[in-house]
């Protein structure tokens, strides 16, 4: 059982060896990650060399496009989809809201769309809006105790007016990962499409999307390492199916339909650097080039990396949440044990969760309190937004002395 090399990934995060951050110990990564050295790299080269209209005949506006067009052919190939399924947009909020809009005219008044109050609010807001448009919008609940979305509760809110299922893979202050696959094989079987949000679980690997079976699957990539641009894959009946809500001429472009703006070329170009990581982490860990034997399949590759980073992170995450349960003046929102959970970690405070936050940052503890555009999710579990949680996450580059850190800054303020 091979093991994640935390100094060799460690090494590939300029923002580890900065002064600055010396002693510093980040646990707001689901507010966005380190960015990788692969990612900067090409961002920098893009902005230096290739700044200029991309697809011209001229040199550098060739080589613009072409990064742009490995950024997508690389990604998707990770992801287990064909390149033209993967759009690029300024963020995921403004995917989904463009979506829904395809959606508004694609469906009929009183058909329905089911969301979830275990959501982000960019996974749910656009869809809820639909209601003024004739659209039934019905809400999926979660267990106001534990945060649980049960599946068997779908059978209820599935019927023959029912069109698509909107739902997280990861809540961002829950925690929970969901059964995406068998979520997505339910609601196929009854003849319902799936859009799932993947921002919180995505920094914890890049999943198989074919596998899970998701119509439509979005993810951030400023918190996948990368820079600040919305990734959303459509598989190809559906992106077929929706109205094109991108320029009339882009209509036959499938990527294009989705993205009624220019894409930003260098960060969509800077793209490939999460790809190219990815690849330096197999690289490293399981051999490459050719003659090792090393895995020739992308997702395949991907999904190796995949089990790497998770097994590192759960194996970190149980004493931090032994820890949390364990006190009185918390109460730990979501599961109690590191399987089946990610590392994003929101406590309910008895006193000031801002509080506890400046007093975490002054023991070079670097995290937040909110409610992280989770105001559905808190009130859901009786949780006051606008008093917030305070929200404890990391990735597979944490170490376990940061995890200690935390710990003891807990003990101390607590």
């Amino acid at each position: 059982m091979k093991t994640l090399d935390l100094d060799f990934v460690r090494a590939q995060f300029p923002a580890f060896a900065q002064p600055e951050m010396a002693g510093q110990a980040f646990f707001e990564n689901a507010g966005g990650s380190y960015t990788c050295r692969q990612v900067i790299d090409r961002l920098f080269r893009f902005y230096t060399k290739r700044k200029v209209q991309p697809y011209a005949p001229f040199e550098a506006s060739r080589l613009g496009g072409e990064e742009m067009d490995e950024a997508r052919s690389r990604l998707a190939a990770l992801l287990g989809v064909e390149p033209d399924e993967l759009s690029f947009g300024p963020s995921t909020t403004q995917n989904t809201y463009v979506l829904a809009q395809a959606f508004a005219e694609h469906l009929a008044p009183g058909e329905a769309i089911i969301v979830t109050n275990q959501d982000h609010e960019a996974n749910s807001g656009p869809w809820r809006r639909l209601a003024a448009r004739g659209i039934e919008i019905r809400e999926w609940r979660m267990d106001p105790e534990t945060g649980h979305l049960d599946p068997a509760d779908l059978d209820a809110l599935f019927d023959e007016k029912a069109r698509l299922l909107c739902f997280p893979h990861c809540s961002n202050v829950v925690g929970e990962i969901n059964p995406v696959a068998r979520i997505c094989a339910r609601a196929r079987d009854a003849g319902v499409l799936t859009c799932v949000d993947g921002v919180s679980y995505a920094p914890h690997g890049f999943p198989d999307i074919s596998a899970l079976g998701a119509d439509i699957y979005l993810f951030s990539a400023y918190k996948t390492y990368g820079p600040h641009q919305g990734l959303m894959v459509i598989r190809r009946a559906l992106a077929e199916a929706l109205p094109n809500q991108g320029h009339y001429f882009n209509g036959g472009s499938l990527y294009k339909r989705f993205t009624p703006a220019g894409p930003d070329h260098a960060q969509v170009a800077a793209c490939a650097g999460m790809a190219d990581y990815i690849d330096a982490l197999h690289a490293h860990h399981f051999g490459g080039g050719e003659g090792t034997g090393a895995e020739p399949d992308p997702a395949r590759r991907c999904a190796q990396v995949h089990d790497l980073m998770r097994a590192s992170e759960t194996a970190l995450m149980q004493p931090l949440l032994d820890f949390l349960s364990s006190r009185n003046s918390l109460r730990l929102l979501g599961p109690k044990r590191a399987e089946g959970r990610a590392p994003t970690i929101a406590v309910q405070f008895e006193g000031d969760a801002v509080a506890a936050s400046e007093a975490l940052a002054a023991r070079g503890v670097m995290c937040a309190a909110s409610d992280f555009y989770a105001v559905r999710a808190l009130e859901g579990m009786n949780v006051d937004p606008s008093r917030g949680v305070l929200r404890m996450s990391y990735t597979h580059y944490t170490s376990r002395d940061e995890v200690n850190k935390l710990i003891g800054a807990l003990d101390e303020i607590l």
